[in-house]
């Protein structure tokens, strides 16, 4: 056995009260071996301002006397005194401790405190985001363990406010499965462990009902007593509620006994006393040699490099994601272009194969409403047709012996009409019959000599006496059905979108792109929308009003188009026209 293994630390003394079984008279100094702090594991509890943190002191204290080293994890910020005497290392977070650390170091610390003996605050209290604080421990408990397999060397790590990392409800993170970890089998090793918390209630049983020292301060909350009765007895219970301040029972795997003690006062700078009215003096701290961290600040350096790196990337992928975005918002733009071109060209045709221009009138598929009214009675004619069959076939000669005479109900069944030849038209009461018989290539004379027919021309067929043949041109009626014909077609090129933007400022009078846009049901994206307001400005159809707003502008366009010798209703019906092209595909989206 060497002296090391022999080797004691002076605590605390006996103290007089109810409790104690210890046989040492009051006054006896306690002594702690050495290598059992340091490789076992040790609990120590108390209320706030009961001296746990005090205890943990003088034994952190006593241990840095002799040359031991530590690692602290600090949660609260308070170890920082001890660099009054000793020399340690303040790592965390804050601009106050000897260098800001991260997980990248875990290895480089672990590598100091168990190779280069160097002691360790790892303060955790400046860390805002809890998760990096957790990983933080993670990383230097998993290299500490991992380095102590080989190096077989004593140490200790001390855990505040341990009930955070090994709750007793609930789940634990990494840190606490490495910490439980640690407990199960670090001594074999040489990592010794102790866990302080002010909650021994909430602090895992398994953890400490396996501690070879335990030291228990004064505790009021019931749920806590009722540890303290479970694992130490009753009487022990009801004692710990009269401590005095500092005052514990010390628990050990070598003693046969239960000690109550008073731990001696630390002599290090108290930095997690309370505040008071006092004015605050900061002692000196001692710092540790320059050479011990410049490894670190080096692994600092480098994660700074690095950080600045990943920063000027993602700010270029933010730049080359908004280029992007910018091109398929152009490329959508043309592709709307494109397909506005295609349809206008197709519309062209279409008006080129018309029959009143000579054409065979093919890709024509959108009935009209007089052809809609032809088509209807049409039915009706053959419905008739087939009646009067059915009923001459019951009747036999019948009718044939009146001397070839009969009644009323006898007379023939109306004949079916055919369809006038034309373009697409969408009936508004535009163009008069006259008008029609021009478009279908009737002589304007032959207009001029029949005037009486003026029912429209749904009115007409349902009467069943109208036929095409009675129909005639009248004077620059062509000319009006071209001009009608080429806007709608226009209007037939541009997409749904344009059409909802065209409904809204027909609607409002005047608006702004973005505005239209977005009551056509489509997003707020302010350069598509003024891409598609920029193709309704070209048509003619919408113009500039000025900061950034634009007026409906079809009635002064159709006005314009037929050089101001339009009266008002014939002007209103011809723009109802040409609106029907996109007011009746807005309704159809409702």
């Amino acid at each position: 056995m060497t002296d090391s293994d022999t080797e004691t630390i002076s605590v605390a003394e006996i103290s007089d009260g109810p409790g104690g079984e210890g046989t040492e008279e009051p006054g006896t100094t306690v002594d702690l071996p050495v290598v059992d702090i340091l490789t076992g594991r040790g609990f120590v509890t108390g209320k706030s301002g009961s001296g746990k943190s005090n205890t943990a002191s003088v034994i952190i204290e006593n241990l840095l006397s002799a040359n031991f080293p530590v690692l602290i994890v600090d949660t609260d910020g308070e170890y920082y005194g001890l660099k009054q005497e000793f020399e340690l290392l303040h790592a965390g977070a804050d601009d106050e401790c000897d260098i800001q650390v991260s997980p990248e170091h875990a290895e480089r610390l672990a590598t100091l405190a168990l190779e280069q003996n160097v002691p360790i605050i790892l303060d955790v209290s400046g860390y805002l985001d809890d998760a990096a604080s957790d990983e933080l421990v993670t990383e230097v408990a998993k290299h500490l363990f991992a380095k102590e397999k080989k190096l077989k060397k004593p140490f200790l790590m001390l855990i505040e406010e341990c009930h955070e990392y090994i709750p007793e409800k609930g789940g634990m993170d990494e840190a606490g499965k490495m910490l439980i970890k640690i407990g199960k089998r670090g001594r074999k090793h040489g990592l010794g462990v102790v866990g302080i918390s002010q909650r021994p209630a909430d602090v895992k049983k398994d953890f400490i009902t396996q501690c070879d020292w335990l030291v228990w301060h004064r505790l009021t909350w019931r749920n806590d007593t009722k540890v303290v009765g479970r694992i130490l007895g009753s009487e022990y219970a009801d004692a710990i509620e009269d401590m005095g301040n500092g005052e514990g029972f010390l628990v050990t795997d070598w003693s046969e006994s239960i000690r109550r003690v008073q731990f001696h006062k630390k002599q290090t700078f108290d930095a997690g006393a309370t505040p008071g009215l006092d004015d605050f003096e900061r002692p000196d701290l001692k710092s540790v040699d320059g050479d011990l961290v410049s490894d670190l600040k080096e692994i600092s350096d480098e994660k700074a490099r690095q950080e600045s790196r990943i920063a000027d990337l993602r700010q270029e992928l933010d730049k080359k994601d908004a280029r992007i975005r910018q091109l398929e918002r152009e490329l959508e733009e043309a592709q709307d272009l494109s397909r506005m071109a295609d349809q206008f060209a197709q519309a062209m045709f279409q008006k080129a194969e018309a029959p009143y221009r000579g054409g065979g009138g093919r890709n024509l598929n959108r009935p009209t409403e007089k052809q809609a009214a032809l088509g209807e009675y049409n039915e009706r004619a053959e419905g008739e047709a087939a009646d009067a069959a059915a009923d001459a076939a019951a009747d036999g000669d019948s009718a044939g012996g009146d001397g070839g005479t009969g009644n009323a109900d006898d007379a023939p069944p109306r004949q079916p009409l055919e369809a006038p030849s034309g373009p697409p038209w969408p009936t508004h009461g535009l163009l008069s019959e006259r008008d029609e018989a021009a478009a279908d290539g009737a002589s304007t004379a032959d207009a001029a000599a029949d005037p009486t027919d003026d029912e429209s021309w749904l009115a007409a067929t349902e009467m069943g006496d109208f036929e095409p043949a009675e129909l005639h041109p009248a004077p620059g009626a062509e000319s009006r059905r071209d001009v009608v014909d080429r806007m709608t077609a226009i209007v037939d090129a541009l997409g749904d979108a344009h059409h909802g933007m065209l409904a809204h400022y027909r609607e409002r009078g005047v608006s702004d792109p973005l505005a239209a846009h977005v009551a056509a049901g489509e997003t707020g994206d302010q350069h598509l929308a003024y891409g598609r307001n920029r193709s309704l400005r070209r048509a003619g159809f919408i113009r500039h009003a000025g900061r950034g707003k634009y007026e409906y502008a079809l009635p002064d366009l159709v006005s314009d188009e037929y050089a101001d010798l339009l009266d008002e209703d014939e002007l209103r019906e011809t723009v109802a026209a040409i609106e029907a092209s996109f007011v009746e595909q807005e309704a159809d989206g409702e």
